[in-house]
């Protein structure tokens, strides 16, 4: 059987330019990798109503402060949440508008 020959380059360009840069999409993969695990998942979807600390969080999700302490520096990190103090109390909440709007879009997209 011949192959039949076809002309996708343009096809292929445009799909390769909708990658970005390697950074960028490592960046995404690890984002959606921490976003996976569902103690963080809680911890983001808690803190798309206002702000908390880490006992309120814990008590939110059933767990210890010291679990949802680890969990935090690791949002932290990736600033998908930031923290604010208030004497000796810390309150976190979510870094800015875009993970809650990549939260009710993945919300909507289940859901339909």
């Amino acid at each position: 059987m011949k192959a039949t020959a076809h002309n996708h380059d343009h096809a292929i360009r445009s799909a390769r330019r909708s990658l970005g840069s390697e950074k960028t999409v490592v960046a995404l993969a690890e984002t959606f990798k921490v976003l996976s695990d569902p103690t963080r998942l809680k911890i983001v979807l808690a803190l798309t109503r206002e702000e908390l600390c880490v006992y309120d969080i814990a008590e939110v999700l059933g767990a210890t402060e010291s679990a949802v302490s680890h969990q935090l520096r690791l949002l932290k990190t990736l600033r998908l949440v930031k923290q604010r103090k208030e004497g000796k109390h810390v309150f976190y909440s979510l870094d800015d508008d875009h993970i809650e709007d990549l939260i009710r879009i993945a919300r909507t997209h289940i859901t339909e």
